[in-house]
């Protein structure tokens, strides 16, 4: 009786050692595999979340990845209160990665001709870190256009104000509506700004490029008023002080200095 039985024993101790060796070669070629991985901890979803959500840390888990599959895209662990508060564009399932693509303040398709008024132009120019108020001009903020040439009658240096009371829209890629806080600091930093002009305005300031060089003045967010009437500095306003004795009353006027009391005017 067990001898009519043996070739399906033998048959299925077999099958059970082939299935021993299958699975342990998948095991060690995984292992392999795995050994020149270096998993890093990156933010996922805890569990499933539908488009409009503000993420909050319920929302949010850590979970470790090979660092080949982790690009700029992917939201890590440092910076998981930078995307506290901000709302989804698209659902996403338990375990999915937080791609800042997925969050409304860094949209991947946003487009500045949107916030281009009617009629107007948006016009890009560069800029030093001197020109640009040494990176305190942000998106929003309202500047004058100033412009140094080359006089060919006089052939004199002459600097001018160009434009009043321009909107800014962007500062390099940075516009009203992105999420400055949530960039690294070297992606705030900027070569250039994005103006919004009338279409005359535009072919005035590219041809004062090719001419010269240009510089932003900060304007107080409250002081929108109308467009004052300017003169020129040359070399010799410079030279003279003519100028700059004539602005002085206004100046002190316009700051209205406050001096401490019991301090004099040569005091420090």
């Amino acid at each position: 009786m067990l001898q009519g039985k043996t070739p399906l024993i033998i048959a299925g101790v077999l099958a059970l050692l082939a299935g021993l060796l299958a699975y342990q070669t998948i095991y060690l070629k995984e292992k392999k595999l795995k050994e020149g991985w270096d998993l890093v901890p990156v933010v996922v979803a805890s569990q499933d979340v539908v488009e409009g959500t503000p993420l909050d840390y319920e929302l949010l888990a850590v979970r470790s990845i090979p660092r080949q599959f982790v690009t700029p895209s992917v939201v890590v662990p440092d910076r998981i209160d930078k995307v506290i508060g901000q709302k989804l564009m698209a659902p996403i399932q338990a375990g999915d990665l937080i791609l800042w693509s997925l969050l409304q303040s860094f949209g991947a398709f946003e487009h500045l001709s949107n916030i281009v008024r009617k009629s107007g132009r948006a016009l890009t120019v560069d800029i030093g870190a001197s020109g640009g108020v040494g990176g305190w001009v942000r998106p929003n903020d309202h500047v004058d256009i100033i412009g140094t040439f080359m006089d060919p009658k006089t052939n004199q240096s002459v600097t001018l104000t160009l434009l009043q009371n321009v909107i800014v829209l962007a500062t390099g890629g940075i516009t009203g509506g992105t999420n400055v806080s949530a960039l690294d600091k070297s992606d705030r930093a900027y070569a250039n700004v994005t103006l919004m002009v009338l279409p005359e305005e535009a072919e005035l300031l590219v041809l004062a490029d090719q001419l010269g060089g240009l510089h932003l003045s900060l304007r107080n967010p409250d002081d929108l008023g109308e467009e004052e009437e300017r003169t020129q500095a040359t070399m010799d306003t410079l030279l003279t002080g003519e100028r700059v004795k004539a602005l002085k009353s206004r100046r002190e006027k316009t700051f209205q200095v406050i001096r401490l009391p019991g301090k004099s005017a040569e005091s420090p």
